[in-house]
């Protein structure tokens, strides 16, 4: 008897001794991972958890991951998406590798430009005293310039379309700008990319507000067409907004 009890106090020194174990990788705090977090969520963008790298491959399950570690893990985003601090402290506590997205076109919308045009667009707009909001920069080359969105209509069966939005599965048919809004999402910092050492960071943190983005599109547009080789059309891209 005194050895079967012996045999399972050992088991369960052991088991102790692993949850233990486990308790601070489940609730660290990688180098302000859930501060920052919060101060995007209290800034009023609504998070929702997201993919991470498994190496050079995505987390999720999907053979041959269009996105990998660029997605939400649910397909219930939208209404999951909050900036409510306790579950985005419980979502960042239990998912320690989790990426997270913030839903565009609801507070905010993102234009979304290849990184050497949005420096240089950047670079004019503060030069000229115009309102540039927060602006990460994502490792695989792009710029991403926060705005707030361009209205939610009460009909929430209408919104206002453009012919720049983009879809995230859609993004490698937008190599020049692109407009997340209604449906679509981007990586919020800090977030991490396969390969090595590639992240997702602000370059100009949440704390900005959000400027309309009419006021900076024009000088994104000019960029990124003048990076392109070709010369912009103002009229089409700064004004092909229609409602459906």
């Amino acid at each position: 008897m005194s050895a079967e009890l012996g045999g399972r106090t050992g088991l369960q020194g052991k088991l102790t001794q692993w949850l233990r174990g486990r308790r601070p990788k489940d609730t660290a705090d990688d180098g302000g991972r859930e501060a920052m977090l919060l101060a995007t969520a209290a800034a009023g963008l609504p998070l929702a958890p997201a993919a991470h790298p498994a190496g050079f491959r995505c987390s999720c399950d999907r053979v041959g991951c269009p996105t990998p570690a660029r997605h939400p893990v649910s397909f219930a985003w939208q209404t999951q998406s909050t900036t409510d601090r306790g579950q985005i402290e419980r979502w960042a506590r239990h998912q320690p590798q989790a990426n997270f997205i913030t839903a565009t076109g609801m507070v905010h919308d993102v234009l979304d430009v290849p990184v050497e045009a949005g420096r240089e667009a950047m670079e004019r707009l503060l030069d000229a005293g115009i309102e540039v909001g927060p602006v990460a920069e994502s490792d695989d080359g792009r710029l991403l310039f926060f705005t707030a969105t361009r209205g939610t209509p009460e009909d929430e069966d209408e919104w206002w379309p453009c012919e720049l939005d983009c879809h995230p599965e859609t993004m490698d048919e937008h190599p020049g700008l692109r407009w997340h809004c209604r449906g679509s999402y981007v990586l919020v910092p800090p977030a991490q990319l396969p390969g090595e050492n590639r992240t997702v960071h602000w370059v100009r943190g949440p704390e900005h507000p959000l400027p309309d983005p009419l006021s900076v599109l024009e000088v994104l547009t000019d960029a990124c067409a003048r990076h392109a080789g070709a010369e912009p059309d103002h009229a089409s891209a700064a004004w092909p907004l229609r409602r459906h």
